[in-house]
Formats: C-alpha cells, sequence, structure tokens
C-alpha cells in the first residue's frame, strides 16, 4: 500500500513551484555540461565535474518532489474541526515547568518550520500531540531533553 504524504494546500502549492523551477533549470544544466566537455580532457574539468554533479542533485530532488506529490494528501485545516488533536491542529502548550505558553500547527515535513510556530506530523511533540485534547497533560522526550505540557487548547483555522 502507497503512504500518503499529509500536507496543506499552500505546502503542495510550495513543492510544485519548486517542481517547475528546478524543471526550468534542466536545460541550462545541460548547456552547461556541454560548454565544460568543449574545454577538453573531463578527468581535470572541475567545471564539468560540477556541473554533472549539480544535474545529479536536481534530479534527485525533482525525482522526490514528483513522488511526495503523487502521494500527496492534501488536507485544508481551515476545513476540519473538532477537540483533539491531529493533522492540521494549531495547538496552544502550557510547559507545567516554566509556565511559558506556545502554540504550534502540526504540518507536513516539507513544510515545517518552527521559526514559523509550525511542526511536522512526524515530529516527537506532534506525535506525543495526536489524539489528545484540551486540559490533557503530555510528557515527551524531545532532543533539548523530557518537557511536560498541559494542551491549552486545539483549533483548527
Amino acid at each position: 500500500m502507497v503512504e500518503k504524504v499529509p500536507m496543506t494546500p499552500r505546502g503542495a502549492e510550495k513543492l510544485k513551484e519548486e517542481l517547475a523551477r528546478l524543471k526550468e533549470e534542466r536545460p541550462k544544466i545541460s548547456r552547461e555540461i556541454g560548454v565544460a566537455r568543449e574545454h577538453g580532457d573531463l578527468s581535470e574539468n572541475a567545471e564539468y565535474h560540477a556541473a554533472k554533479e549539480r544535474q545529479g542533485m536536481v534530479e534527485a530532488r525533482i525525482k522526490d518532489l514528483e513522488d511526495k506529490i503523487s502521494r500527496a494528501e492534501v488536507i485544508d485545516p481551515a476545513s476540519l474541526s473538532g477537540d483533539k488533536v491531529r493533522f492540521g491542529a494549531t495547538v496552544t502548550l502550557l510547559n507545567v515547568e516554566n509556565d511559558e505558553e506556545s502554540t504550534y500547527q502540526i504540518i507536513g515535513a516539507d513544510e515545517a518550520d518552527l521559526n514559523q510556530g509550525t511542526i511536522s506530523i512526524s515530529a516527537p511533540l506532534a506525535r506525543a500531540l495526536i489524539g489528545k485534547e484540551a486540559g490533557d497533560e503530555v510528557k515527551v522526550q524531545l532532543p533539548g531533553g523530557a518537557r511536560h505540557y498541559e494542551i491549552v487548547s486545539v483549533e483548527f483555522r
């Protein structure tokens, strides 16, 4: 069975834009390889090797993006509702140890950015929160150490 890749509409659009941009780079890279090949001995041609390496990286990323887009399960958080934490939820947490509040939206791995207040559905914190609701307490082992949170609210926006 093919595993779906959950993402928001915005995340899916960003992947499609990156894919289009990378596909537009293909002819330019081919021209660079051709120009570098004309310089002679390929064994000592740094431009040729750099262009071939870049081509390989671009092709690998294109393949990865095409795979993720083909398996995308686009979920609009604004169309969801409920009391339990799941993909798309915006969760406000209270750190029980220091009374600091933080808010995160749980989204797809390729679009998550902690600086923007979003975390990946596969992140340890998100996995610990899934299925919980406001008032529940969660203890989670994070890279920075163990944390103890209380879920203040769960919203879908």
